[in-house]
């Protein structure tokens, strides 16, 4: 099979560790099949793999990737929920996500960036018809992260406003597009004015510059900057409300005003990826609303060190997805 593998581990040369070729076709495990990969998509857990971040030299060469959609052998067209964990994983700790020994596909198994993958049987999901596959394969890490944190840890309502800072990015612009699908006001922060007025056409219904004063306080903040915004998210919230904390790309030990969080009884949740169940409902949701995942561009597998290039120089606007032909 044809597969992008991380063969050595570069922090700051992360491409130099990125391998093109082929690889011996995948041996599945009892349990496990193998599927057809049509399309795959980055994330930027891709680059952090290259550079090392979760990744263990010994544990290389390791195919990377963590978003799919694909064929089984018998014809079923599927997308691929990458959180690997115990069978048991749901009645032992709730679910697979608090199984200790959880991984992503790429971090202790091979990953979706090749002709094929095996994967565990009770990870594969119907795809619907209204999706693509290269629609479909945007959806594991980026949407996934956005639905849990939206509908899960924050239990947000149809009417309900939410304030997503650092328009943009993968999980950002996700949010934008759910949260609208599900009937909530969406108000977005971007020091770019480019990248604000992209969130308005996606749906947003503000936006403003990073750290800006609001009109009226929100009832939950989707926060992935870190320390520049969170000081601002925490006043942007009404009394109760909650904070979910997908990332931290401006760092990751903010003033923690503690006072401000107790005085008006703030919620602060974190909040990664999600379970198979809310890959399920989001797959419904898009189904139902017919929104698409939002893709920048599409190129071949085998010109994945340019995808690659494309990502780390960051002027993206949406997935970019490798398909396999």
């Amino acid at each position: 099979m044809f597969a992008i593998t991380a063969t050595s581990l570069h922090p700051d040369a992360p491409l130099e560790g990125l391998t093109l070729g082929e690889r011996p076709d995948p041996t599945p495990k009892e349990g496990w099949v193998v599927i057809d990969v049509k399309a795959a998509s980055l994330n930027h857990h891709d680059i952090f793999t290259l550079r090392g971040v979760g990744m263990d030299a010994k544990r290389l060469p390791m195919v990377i990737g963590c978003d799919a959609a694909g064929v089984t052998a018998d014809g079923r067209e599927v997308v691929v929920h990458s959180i690997i964990s115990a069978p048991d994983a749901e009645e032992k700790f709730g679910n697979e996500l608090y199984d200790p020994k959880m991984s992503m596909l790429s971090e202790m198994y091979d990953g979706t960036f090749a002709t094929k993958l095996a994967v565990p049987e009770r990870n594969l999901i119907d795809k619907p018809k209204s999706l693509s596959f290269e629609e479909a394969s945007c959806l594991g890490v980026a949407y996934l992260t956005a639905y849990r944190a939206l509908f899960t840890q924050a239990g947000l309502k149809a009417g309900q406003t939410v304030l997503v800072q650092g328009a943009g990015g993968g999980v950002s612009t996700a949010a934008v597009l759910l949260g609208k699908a599900a009937g909530l006001k969406v108000w977005v922060t971007s020091r770019s004015e480019k990248r604000r007025e992209q969130a308005k056409g996606l749906g947003a219904d503000q936006a403003f510059e990073t750290n800006a004063k609001l009109p009226e306080r929100v009832d939950a903040v989707l926060e992935s900057v870190g320390e520049a915004t969170w000081s601002h998210s925490l006043k942007a919230l009404k009394p109760g409300g909650i904070v979910v904390c997908v990332g931290s790309t401006s760092g990751p030990n903010p003033p923690s005003d503690l006072q401000r969080v107790f005085i008006r009884q703030i919620r602060i949740q974190g909040s990664m990826m999600g379970t198979k169940k809310e890959m399920i409902a989001l797959l419904e949701l898009l189904d139902r609303t017919k929104v698409k995942p939002l893709i920048d561009r599409t190129l071949p597998l085998e010109r994945g060190r340019e995808a690659f290039e494309q990502m780390i120089a960051g002027d993206l606007f949406g997935k970019i997805v490798l398909t396999a032909s």
